[in-house]
C-alpha cells in the first residue's frame, strides 16, 4: 500500500502514516527501510498490519533513486584509514573516531601495541560491514546508530 508520513518524532522513534485508502497507521522505526529517518511529507510504501505499518520504504529508495548506501564508502574508510577512525566519523559517531585516533597515536608512544589493536578493529569493521546487507547495514548502523562491531 502506499502512503505519506504525517509526522514523525525522533525522540520517540514512532510517527503515522496516512495510507491512500484513507486510514491512518503506526510507524514505528524498526519497520523503516529507508535510508535516513522518516520525515512529514516522505512518500512511501508499506505492508498494513491491523492499525500499524510494517516493512516501510520510501519511494525513492524503491525507485533507485535515494541517496547510494553508505556501506561502500564506510567499509573502504575502515580499510584503508580506519586506524585514523575515519570511518567513524564518516557514520557520525564523533567520539568513537576521536576515541581511535587518540589511541592510534598513543600507540607510535608505547611501542606501537595499541595502534595494532585499533587496526585490528578497523579490519573486523571493515569485514562486518562488508558481510551485511545494504538494508541491515543502514539499519544497524546508520538508523540505529550501533558504534562499535
Amino acid at each position: 500500500m502506499k502512503g505519506t508520513v504525517l509526522e514523525f518524532n525522533e525522540s520517540s522513534r514512532n510517527g503515522v502514516i496516512s495510507g491512500d485508502d484513507g486510514n491512518r497507521y503506526n510507524l514505528n522505526i524498526e519497520e523503516w527501510k529507508g535510508t535516513s529517518l522518516p520525515k512529514a511529507g516522505n512518500k512511501v510504501d508499506f505492508s498494513a498490519k491491523g492499525e500499524n505499518a510494517e516493512a516501510i520504504y520510501e519511494e525513492s529508495s524503491i525507485a533507485g533513486t535515494g541517496g547510494a548506501s553508505k556501506k561502500i564508502a564506510a567499509a573502504l574508510f575502515a580499510f584503508f584509514l580506519g586506524s585514523f577512525g575515519a570511518h567513524k566519523f564518516y557514520l557520525g559517531y564523533t567520539k568513537q573516531g576521536v576515541i581511535m585516533l587518540a589511541v592510534f597515536i598513543l600507540g607510535f608512544i608505547l611501542l606501537g601495541i595499541p595502534s595494532m589493536i585499533v587496526g585490528a578493529i578497523s579490519f573486523v569493521e571493515f569485514i562486518l560491514y562488508l558481510v551485511k546487507s545494504d538494508e541491515e547495514f543502514e539499519q544497524i548502523y546508520v538508523l540505529n546508530k550501533k558504534a562499535w562491531f
